[in-house]
């Protein structure tokens, strides 16, 4: 059925906005097959994914082979994770692309200053939170989603921080009507993608999928200082 990219700096809302997401879209009928493909559904920690930059281009190849491996029009796949680098978004666009499926981006646009808040009162709580050093290298580094690229279109901007994050919040409504919406040969307002030569590739095997979980969950004794 579809793709949806969640987008936006650590700590911004995007989890909450992907459950609210899925639980709006478990009140439609008939209710589509949803999941929510995440870091901590694949037992990655934060910190450790992200603690280098080979270990965060690991994570991503794992939640690629994952989404690419459940992608299917039988179900909608939210991709809740910190989808920072357009090159990544693309990369997701194409594999929706391929299995000639909707998409559609959801950026949760938090001031950093509410992020840096909520990420310390997570620590605060003894809940799973960024290091500071990563905090500040992830928040220098994220690249805006941008509604004239392909990838980054349709573009839902929701604004945790003014707004809050609500499964009747209006930006979660107008995703999932256009996440649900009858297509036909008039509607113009949903685009399902249409694959080309270029993005008809080999679908992910599962082997493939296994075999980056296990790069990306493997600490080396470089990465342990790092986190001490």
């Amino acid at each position: 059925m579809a793709l949806v990219v969640i987008c936006g700096q650590p700590c911004s809302g995007k989890s909450t906005a992907a459950i609210c997401l899925a639980e709006a879209l478990q009140a439609v009928e008939p209710k589509p097959t949803v999941r929510i493909i995440d870091e901590s559904s694949l037992h990655l920690g934060r910190n450790q994914s992200y603690a280098d930059m080979t270990v965060e281009k690991n994570l991503r190849g794992v939640l690629r082979s994952e989404v690419d491996r459940s992608l299917s029009r039988d179900n909608i796949i939210i991709v809740d994770s910190l989808n920072n680098i357009k090159g990544y978004r693309y990369e997701l666009w194409c594999l929706a692309r391929a299995s000639r499926l909707r998409y559609c981006v959801i950026f949760c646009d938090t001031e950093e200053n509410h992020c840096r808040e909520w990420n310390n009162k997570r620590s605060e709580m003894g809940e799973s939170a960024y290091d500071t050093k990563i905090f500040d290298d992830l928040v220098r580094r994220f690249e805006k989603p941008d509604r004239r690229n392909r990838w980054d279109s349709p573009l839902f901007e929701l604004l945790p921080s003014r707004d809050g994050i609500k499964q009747s919040s209006p930006v979660i409504s107008e995703a999932v009507s256009y996440l649900t919406k009858m297509v036909d040969s008039k509607t113009r307002d949903v685009r399902v993608l249409q694959p080309t030569i270029a993005t008809q590739n080999v679908r992910a095997t599962e082997a493939n999928s296994l075999y980056e979980m296990d790069r990306a969950t493997q600490v080396t004794p470089d990465n342990l200082g790092f986190l001490n």
